[in-house]
């Protein structure tokens, strides 16, 4: 019991910490739910987003805590700057990874193409053409009209041109 005698201020700082907590969790998750209601974004999708943010809000809360319960802010600097030595060390090799999942929220907030959209990807040396069949946090997978399925990592999207196509079958003669 004294430890709530001798931390009063800190237990209840902690608290509207933590409330705040959910509730900024509960805002984002609607907010993201109905932007991707508004904009047809796809379920799997909209999962992916509210994790990063609620993993972006945890990590804000927990360095509040740090600071209310009066962990030096050189030491949280110095714990910081040393996990994302190691992190950038570890990841330096791994970088398309952080690239895929960044370009994969930028996909989901911003470009113009849907599940089922048919783009071409002007590159010069592996021209696509194709029809969006699912996109995943590092990839969208493409279905090509010959049945190829092609997976394209969301990073490269944003280095290459890309054009959607309305009815990419105007063209095309069809035979029985």
């Amino acid at each position: 019991m004294t430890f709530f005698k001798d931390y009063p201020n800190e237990i209840i700082v902690s608290s509207i910490v933590l409330v705040i907590v959910v509730i900024l969790r509960v805002i984002s998750n609607k907010l993201v739910r109905q932007f991707a209601k508004t904009s047809h974004k796809i379920e799997y999708r909209t999962n992916l987003v509210t994790k990063y943010i609620h993993l972006l809000i945890n990590i804000l809360a927990l360095i509040a805590l740090f600071i209310i319960w009066g962990v030096q802010q050189k030491d949280i600097i110095w714990a910081v700057s040393s996990m994302a030595t190691v992190v950038g060390v570890a990841m330096f090799a791994q970088w398309s990874i952080l690239s895929n999942i960044t370009a994969g929220v930028i996909l989901f907030f911003s470009f113009p193409f849907k599940i089922g959209d048919t783009i071409k990807i002007h590159d010069k040396d592996f021209p696509i053409i194709g029809e969006i069949e699912d996109i995943a946090a590092f990839h969208i997978v493409l279905k090509t009209i010959e049945g190829e399925e092609v997976v394209y990592p969301n990073n490269l999207l944003f280095q290459k041109g890309i054009s959607i196509l309305h009815n990419p079958h105007d063209d095309k003669e069809f035979t029985d």
